[in-house]
């Protein structure tokens, strides 16, 4: 998982409320994977977007100029994946910010979301 250096730091993405079905949307750092896009939630299954991507998996996602409108998953706990996910989050986010961001590389819940090319 590589990122170039032009890839924007903020992802915006918009899950569908789980009660009210309206639209929400977060700006949230990321990772880019092969036709994936990792996310990191801090709060775990209690955050509001995880949630919310639970009950309805379809969101839209933009980066930069793209937008898609695609589908997130959790990450299978102990995974190949999981462990990719934390680390190019962490390492991306490390080096723009130069703070020590290994506790919530390893508490945080990665989540999926597709980005086909």
């Amino acid at each position: 998982m590589a990122t170039e250096p032009a890839e924007p730091a903020l992802a915006f993405l918009t899950t569908s409320g789980r009660i009210s079905g309206s639209p929400h949307t977060i700006e949230i750092w990321f990772a880019m994977g092969i036709q994936t896009v990792y996310l990191l939630a801090g709060g775990g299954d209690r955050s509001d977007w995880v949630r919310n991507l639970m009950v309805s998996p379809e969101v839209v996602l933009q980066i930069g100029d793209r937008k898609r409108h695609t589908r997130g998953r959790l990450v299978a706990p102990g995974t190949e994946e999981d462990a990719a996910a934390r680390k190019a989050l962490v390492e991306k986010y490390e080096a723009r910010n130069e703070d020590n961001l290994s506790d919530w590389g390893k508490t945080a819940l990665p989540v999926a979301i597709a980005w086909p090319d």
